[in-house]
């Protein structure tokens, strides 16, 4: 495990918080670290100090006390006994259990979003889709850009479900699962898998077509696919240990 605000300098991962400014620093601070959880930037297991963090974030302890008691209210983080936290390691039984809630409540979100997206959306979907194609001409495969454009590209659709009540349940599915995702990318690049732009040009193509049951279905394999590829390695690890 890892842990943030060590002595010594700053953590690894300062390049990738953005500094936090004085104005609603309370929300600023939470939703900077809400935005880092959902991305993947902490890993599986790692331990979080308040110190640590306010000092990668510019700003002082408090807000970023306030920010992390917010998140593990929302089962985002984990308390440890030193007043520091912890992401939640991932294991087999906390992936199979977010994946079936993610199948429910995505899969549906996004069904009911395939018979009210607008083509100007649609066409803001085929736009992410040409960045991932760019991505991968440019530079190859960028973890850090496939998942953001991967949480663009799913809610970019979910958004247009409709339903305001589905949409902080799937935020708080993503706040959890940020570590898995990222992972799950990982595992999946290293193993040479098919990665989830197969999924999303069918995905995008379903939407073209108003095709609801099609774009649920798809949905869902795009999920089952990353995180079935992932539960194996961590079966494989688990077996080695």
């Amino acid at each position: 495990m890892k842990d943030v605000g060590v002595k010594g300098g700053q953590p690894g991962f300062s390049g990738q918080l953005a500094s936090v400014g004085r104005e609603t620093v309370q929300d600023r601070v939470y939703l900077e670290l809400r935005r880092a959880l959902i991305c993947g930037i902490f890993e599986s297991g790692q331990v979080l100090t308040v110190r640590g963090l306010a000092e990668v974030l510019m700003t002082s302890t408090m807000p970023v006390r306030e920010a992390l008691g917010r998140l593990v209210a929302e089962k985002a983080l984990e308390p440890l006994l030193n007043r520091s936290v912890r992401v939640p390691t991932i294991t087999v039984e906390r992936l199979d259990d977010l994946l079936r809630a993610r199948i429910l409540v995505e899969g549906e979100a996004a069904a009911l979003a395939a018979s009210r997206i607008s083509d100007a959306k649609v066409a803001d979907v085929v736009k992410i889709l040409d960045q991932w194609e760019d991505m991968r001409t440019a530079a190859g495969r960028d973890v850090d850009v496939e998942v953001r454009l991967n949480q663009t590209f799913h809610f970019t659709i979910y958004e247009n479900c409709g339903s305001p009540t589905l949409i902080p349940i799937i935020e708080s599915l993503w706040l959890q699962s940020g570590p898995c995702t990222r992972y799950a990318i990982t595992a999946a690049t290293a193993g040479g898998d098919i990665d989830a732009d197969h999924y999303h040009k069918q995905i995008t193509e379903a939407l073209i077509a108003r095709d609801a049951v099609k774009v649920r279905e798809l949905i869902i394999a795009d999920m089952t696919h990353s995180f079935g590829f992932l539960r194996e390695k961590l079966k494989a690890d688990e077996a080695r240990a």
